[in-house]
């Protein structure tokens, strides 16, 4: 700290005999960050008072520790004292590079310097230690972080961490010292430092990279591990590494205590007050006497009691479980204490974050209102349920506890654009480029009605169409749903086209059950090339008709969102029947199929594991139209091959050869969603699909496709894009090696 204190105030006071000075005035200089105001109420003394040389100095010491100045001093001139300030300079920008660049994440958790900081060289320090931490977290070691402060023309300073990444380390040796009742090689489902493996860089191969960040709980994963197979007493020291600086690789080791497995002697249950019937809360629990003990299944044993017992209403219900081992025997009895408190009932429901969306748009789909009792499994399904509209990126339910009876909801939900101009196509070696623009709102003006208009055309194909539909019509629990088309589908040399109404009414009969029942005629015409002579042609297949059918269907879904779900299972069947007062005239059955499982408590990370399935059949009462048919190929079905493309096929009498489309057809994908760019909302997907179709025989043509794909929710809605290669390819397939989509769900 400089302190100046000019020779005049020093001569004033020491050559009056050390005699104190009247202070008539108080003024002060370059203070910014504090207010002369404020500034006058630190101080010991006020103008009119006799104030001395350590009055004076211990004011300037009380401004520094402030942390606001570089710089103070003061001048006594004629009863008027000033102080002088030398503010720090403000920090105005602040950059990463060589690691994490343009990372909001990372300015904010790692970094911690806002726009407007005083500059300080210790916060400068700490942040730069905390860089190397966060780097060394990723198994990187002997990290360099360089700071560079550059001053700008307006006095504020722009600060640059330039970092030089370390090197990782990987793991060529891990051993297991004790492992004699299960196998080590398990152990890699639950760790997450693992040894190297050959061509460790390939997927399902293990890169042996070690993260620091999980090394202190990999021993307490393994022990959790032996616990699930009733090993209670199994001790893992956290592991000995043994790292080689010169090739930064590094040789691990776990020493393990198994001890031995306990096996169920009795099961307790302890109620405070008895709210639930005991027979009731042993028919949930899956623990059972004479087994071996199992840690996961103790867990969700507890949370089954709880959910049962939370949705009588007791919302502050509280399980302990407790382990009443038996060494000698190795048995333990596994005891529930419960304490279900009192039953809760819902004071107000509080909707925030819907800027756009209508609060009642929300609140039809809680099953908890004000009045209502609580339930826990009604708050999971309200979530799920907001989830499931496709409106918002996030939404979360707070308890806010009111007293011991009560209790407030607080639904937070984040607006999604669901208003948005979708944009897709593709490229095959048949159809070539296709391009498909809409203008589609799925909660137009936030009043849950969706609204589309939609055009798209290649070499081979034309669609135009508009729809409208409504959910929950006047709010109630029926949905409607008006649409037309004016489609085109252009074959090798002939072409139909299609002009339709559709027309139906829904109804929700449960929170996971809705039903359908619909309206649709259409008009197809067949044109032909020039070239060909119909003479000779078997137009069997290609004559004009109308369509004229009703469709029924039922659809389960419980799953927890519209675009991404990570939990829950989606199941719907539809009927379509043709024939009243139009040419074609058969049954049509429509099955899909969805799965869901989010990976996050397995692997750590947000990955998500799905399956879909599809059964399609058609059954002849009369006439099947060309059209009317299945084809198999794209996204929806097997990628790797061109939408529509795979079909069975006919030679006419040109010798031509025509698809005539398939009466039964079945696909399934197994598909596993990575994050790839959390901060851009963009994740990386891997799939393998399989389908089959034919006439007679479902496995008549039996094709699959692999690849890759990116899922961005972008700015103006969701994006696909993927890159398949086929399996299975034979001669005369055509082949698709990119297709994406925007607007449609994942």
């Amino acid at each position: 700290m400089k302190l100046k204190l000019f020779f005049l105030l020093f001569f004033s006071f020491f050559t009056l005999n050390l005699s104190a000075q009247i202070v008539k005035e108080i003024h002060y200089d370059g203070l910014v960050h504090i207010s002369e105001p404020v500034a006058l109420r630190m101080l010991a003394f006020e103008a009119g008072d006799d104030i001395d040389v350590k009055m004076v100095d211990d004011a300037i010491k009380k401004y520094f520790k402030q942390g606001y100045f570089n710089d103070i001093w003061s001048e006594f001139d004629e009863g008027v004292l000033t102080f002088y300030f030398k503010e720090k300079a403000i920090i105005s920008k602040v950059e990463l590079q060589g690691w994490k660049e343009n990372d909001d994440d990372v300015m904010d958790s790692v970094i911690q310097i806002k726009k407007g900081t005083l500059y300080d060289e210790k916060i400068l320090e700490a942040a730069k230690k905390r860089i190397i931490e966060a780097i060394s977290q990723e198994g990187k070691i002997d990290s360099v972080v360089e700071i560079k402060t550059d001053y700008l023309e307006n006095g504020s300073i722009k600060v640059t961490f330039i970092v030089n990444e370390g090197e990782e380390i990987i793991i060529e040796k891990l051993d297991y010292v004790g492992v004699y009742g299960l196998d080590p090689e398990d152990f890699d489902t639950v760790i997450a430092n693992k040894e190297h493996e050959f061509m460790g860089w390939f997927w399902g191969q293990n890169d042996g990279k070690m993260s620091l960040r999980d090394l202190q709980y990999d021993n307490l994963r393994i022990r959790d591990y032996y616990m699930q197979y009733g090993y209670l007493d199994a001790k893992v020291n956290e592991p000995f590494v043994r790292v080689n600086f010169n090739h930064y690789t590094a040789d691990m080791s776990y020493q393990i205590e198994e001890g031995e497995p306990y096996t169920i002697e009795k099961v307790s249950l302890y109620q405070s007050k008895q709210v639930i019937p005991e027979a009731v809360l042993r028919d949930v629990i899956s623990l059972k006497e004479g087994e071996v003990f199992n840690i996961k299944s103790f867990r969700k044993d507890s949370e089954k009691i709880k959910t049962l017992i939370a949705d009588k209403s007791y919302a502050f219900v509280q399980v302990v479980p407790d382990l009443k081992k038996n060494k000698k025997n190795h048995t333990v009895e596994v005891v529930f204490k419960i304490t279900p408190g009192d039953k809760v009932k819902i004071r107000d429901v509080v909707i925030s974050g819907n800027n756009r969306t209508l609060d009642r748009i929300v609140r039809r789909e809680l099953f908890l209102g004000p009045g209502d009792m609580y339930s826990l499994t009604d708050l999971k399904d309200s979530r799920n349920a907001i989830g499931r509209l496709g409106f918002f990126d996030s939404t979360t339910i707070e308890e806010k506890r009111i007293d011991n009876h009560t209790m407030d909801l607080i639904v937070k939900v984040k607006e999604a654009p669901t208003g948005n101009i979708q944009l897709g196509g593709g490229y095959g070696s048949y159809g070539g480029i296709l391009i498909s623009i809409g203008v589609n709102d799925r909660n137009l003006w936030g009043s849950g009605i969706n609204v589309g208009v939609k055009a798209e055309k290649s070499q081979t194909t034309q669609n135009y169409s508009f729809n409208i539909s409504n959910t929950r019509l006047n709010d109630s629990d029926f949905s409607g749903n008006f649409s037309i088309y004016h489609s085109v589908y252009e074959y090798n040399d002939y072409a139909v086209a299609s002009d339709g109404v559709n027309v139906g009414v829904g109804h929700r009969f449960s929170r996971y059950i809705t039903g359908y029942v619909g309206y649709g005629y259409s008009g197809n015409s067949y044109t032909f090339d020039s070239t060909i002579d119909l003479n000779t042609t078997d137009t069997f297949y290609f004559e004009d008709y109308t369509k004229s059918g009703i469709t029924v269907s039922a659809k389960w879904d419980n799953t927890d969102d519209y675009y991404l779900p990570r939990s829950g299972f989606e199941l719907s069947q539809s009927f379509e029947k043709t024939g009243v007062g139009a040419d074609a005239n058969y049954l049509k059955s429509r099955t899909n199929f969805g799965k869901y499982n989010g990976l996050e408590p397995y692997l750590g990370f947000d990955a998500i594991f799905r399956y879909k399935a599809r059964l399609n059949v058609v059954v002849n009462n009369g006439y099947i139209p060309l059209a009317e048919k299945f084809y198999m190929g794209g996204i929806g079905s097997v990628r790797g091959y061109q939408s529509y493309s795979l079909s069975p096929t006919i030679v006419d009498d040109s010798g031509v050869v025509r698809r005539i489309g398939g009466e039964k057809t079945f696909s399934n994908s197994l598909e596993l969603s990575f994050p790839l760019i959390k901060k851009a909302k963009m994740r990386l997907v891997t799939f393998v699909d399989w389908g089959f179709i034919g006439d007679e025989d479902i496995t008549e043509i039996s094709r699959g496709g692999y690849g890759m794909g990116i899922e961005w929710f972008s700015p103006v809605g969701p994006i696909q894009l993927m890159f398949a290669s086929p399996l299975n390819k034979q001669p005369g397939d055509r082949t698709s090696g990119f297709e994406f989509t925007m607007g449609q769900r994942f």
